[in-house]
């Protein structure tokens, strides 16, 4: 996560908090109380409906009629207001530090949220966004690696690889490995599994290229639907 957090206050102006926004290149900003707790968090998407921009949200009649004056009223307020707290998005969606990184990315996905918070005993101590995601998948990807590894080996660690998974065909799959380059030959009855396999192959340690001689067939008639590309 990222400790060096741009925060603002509810009584910050908005023109201050867009200018923030842009020069930081950030989509979001915490909004901190006066007590340091945060109550809000003010995003891109707080600002995609603003009368600036001629972009508020334009109701027929009828609509509006229906929905009832509180409605139109706080509409009026998210594209007119020019303060944070006014327009911001409450309550806030957060994690603590300890909280595993798949459960922040499901967040992320299910609420489609672009940054997320992380509150100590009820203090913003820093903010996850998926710029942090980005870098930190820039760190663990693997590196070219120039070590030999033996054909056979590579051979091997790729059917231990495909039998570790629940969508690759067990018994009419082989793999040959010479100097590096790995040959996938075989039959396929689902396609979505060709591209699978092929992946699985390339990020095998010692595979230089891989070179696809798998033909689908259909499962119940035996015919050939797609044959080996030619190489």
């Amino acid at each position: 996560m990222s400790r060096a957090v741009a925060t603002v206050a509810p009584e910050t102006s908005l023109a201050d908090a867009v200018a923030l926004m842009v020069m930081r290149r950030i989509s979001g900003l915490p909004v901190i109380g006066e007590a340091g707790t945060i109550m809000g968090m003010l995003t891109e998407g707080d600002l995609l409906r603003r009368v600036e921009t001629g972009t508020e949200a334009k109701v027929a009649a009828w609509r509006a009629w229906l929905a009832g004056p509180g409605t139109a009223a706080s509409n009026y307020v998210r594209t007119h207001a020019r303060k944070v707290g006014e327009i911001m998005t409450a309550p806030v969606i957060s994690v603590g530090p300890e909280t595993d990184l798949a459960e922040v990315v499901a967040l992320m996905e299910s609420r489609r949220i672009k940054r997320v918070p992380v509150i100590e005993q009820g203090r913003l101590v820093g903010i996850i966004s998926r710029g942090d995601l980005v870098r930190a998948l820039d760190r663990m990807l693997p590196k070219p690696d120039s070590t030999v590894i033996a054909d056979a080996e590579v051979r091997r660690r790729i059917l231990s690889g495909l039998a570790q998974q629940r969508w690759a065909p067990r018994f009419s799959i082989d793999v040959r490995v010479e100097n590096g380059v790995a040959e996938l030959r075989g039959f396929i009855i689902d396609e979505r599994a060709h591209e699978a396999m092929r992946v699985l192959a390339e990020n095998t340690p010692g595979v230089r290229r891989v070179i696809d001689h798998l033909s689908r067939i259909e499962p119940i008639s035996g015919v050939t639907l797609e044959e080996p590309p030619e190489h």
